[in-house]
């Protein structure tokens, strides 16, 4: 199986070609998305990018090993996701795999999810992908959020809640294309990274490997032929709220300088343009730092 320092310190582009060949099997699509097909009704989902211009060279771990931080940035958004998936499919039993899904460049606009959509609509992947029944992406900050975009389905809420999270807000990621486009439910989970977008990022591997116990819970429920579908189903109020919300990529970087110092930012901008600036401000929103 590929360790957690393998997926941490790799390219984008030599993460993608190390998960092709371990995974000989999947659909690839070059620079865009590799999909692993699997046997239980539900998609995983993890990106292949960071926000980070320079590879992880070194790994500093804390005294006690739980805690990872990297000069270069650790890049934790959204290796965490990827080491989520690997170690979930790998340790599931044969006939129990869940399907897989890696995309590339959700940092500067959901690119492969946008791909894997498109491939979808035009027939190009496999035909049981129909039959998946709940989208779950690993790419989320903390221990136990779960963020379900303006996607609003009350008996997944309940069902995830069960399992230990508790629902939060996010203004973006990769599920936000993927789940109204299949038309099926989605949430996204935390994976133990913090500080995201940052130099000072690091990973709480106890917080990191507690989720993927519960995700694993959530497999083995998966495998019962009586797991229901979840529907995607659209949350206005929510769009309506965070329109509301949204300022000028001006206005919202003023605000950060409340919590970010600036060199920070500038190197944020330089890499994403506005849509780092917004993504960093709303996330603020979502943990209450700003009050408006």
């Amino acid at each position: 199986m590929l360790t957690l320092n393998q997926i941490l310190m790799s390219t984008q582009a030599g993460l993608s070609s190390m998960l092709a060949v371990h995974y000989p099997k999947a659909v690839v699509c070059q620079g865009q998305y590799i999909l692993v097909p699997g046997d239980l009704p539900i998609l995983l989902v993890a990106h292949l990018d960071t926000v980070h211009k320079t590879p992880v060279k070194h790994i500093c771990q804390s005294e006690d090993g739980l805690i990872l931080m990297s000069p270069e940035g650790i890049g934790g958004d959204d290796r965490c996701g990827v080491y989520a998936l690997v170690t979930l499919y790998d340790s599931a039993p044969k006939e129990g795999k869940p399907w897989l899904l890696f995309t590339c460049d959700e940092e500067t606009g959901a690119h492969g999810a946008y791909q894997f959509s498109e491939d979808f609509f035009d027939g190009l992947l496999p035909p049981d992908i129909a039959r998946l029944k709940l989208l779950i992406e690993l790419d989320r900050k903390g221990e136990r959020d779960a963020v379900y975009y303006e996607c609003e389905n009350p008996d997944l809420e309940n069902y995830i809640t069960s399992k230990g999270f508790e629902t939060a807000w996010g203004s973006f990621s990769d599920i936000s294309v993927l789940a109204p486009d299949l038309g099926i439910a989605a949430v996204n989970l935390s994976v133990g990274y913090y500080n995201a977008h940052t130099q000072h990022e690091y990973i709480n591997l106890k917080h990191l490997e507690a989720t993927i116990a519960r995700v694993k819970g959530i497999l083995h429920d998966v495998a019962d032929s009586s797991f229901p579908r979840y529907a995607y189903m659209t949350d206005t109020a929510s769009q309506w709220i965070w329109g509301e919300l949204l300022t000028t990529p001006k206005e919202q970087r003023t605000a950060l300088l409340e919590i970010y110092p600036p060199e920070e930012l500038d190197a944020i901008q330089s890499e994403m343009g506005d849509t780092g600036i917004r993504m960093l401000y709303e996330d603020a929103l979502a943990d209450g730092i700003f009050w408006y």
